[in-house]
């Protein structure tokens, strides 16, 4: 797998310097999920090319995916050491790890009308409260 192409729809994770350490973390946690910050650097590491990548470079990544609304804190336990953290995809993680991997033909093709209704009116929705130019409504 290449970790820093994109085969499809380009999405807000997977631009920018951090786009393949994002894809390794979205892959590491849809294998299983949830996993802790720890879990996840390992799995992370146990890919060739993240090979050498510091565990306080996954943690930092996990973060701003978490506040960005792509990973979802879902339990917190304290442990000998601390308090540990585990993490799993959000829906919206899932929709854009799907946009990454497939081209829209791909994505568009046997889809029920009732289906792209659906989408067409949640991102119709959503366009709404980001209040775009009148173009794209």
């Amino acid at each position: 797998m290449a970790w820093d192409k994109s085969k499809g729809i380009v999405v807000d994770p997977f631009i920018g310097r951090g786009a393949p350490l994002n894809r390794a973390i979205f892959y590491v946690l849809g294998l299983k999920q949830p996993q802790t910050t720890r879990q996840i650097s390992k799995s992370v590491n146990g890919i060739p090319e993240f090979k050498d990548t510091d565990r306080s470079t996954v943690n930092k990544r996990v973060r701003d995916l978490e506040t960005r609304g792509y990973l979802a804190k879902v339990q917190v336990t304290q442990r000998v050491g601390g308090i540990t953290n585990y993490y799993q995809l959000t829906p919206n993680a899932e929709l854009s790890q799907l946009l990454d991997t497939h081209t829209a033909n791909e994505l568009f093709t046997g889809i029920s009308p009732d289906g792209a209704a659906k989408i067409l009116d949640e991102i119709k929705k959503a366009q709404q409260k980001k209040r775009l130019p009148k173009s794209f409504k």
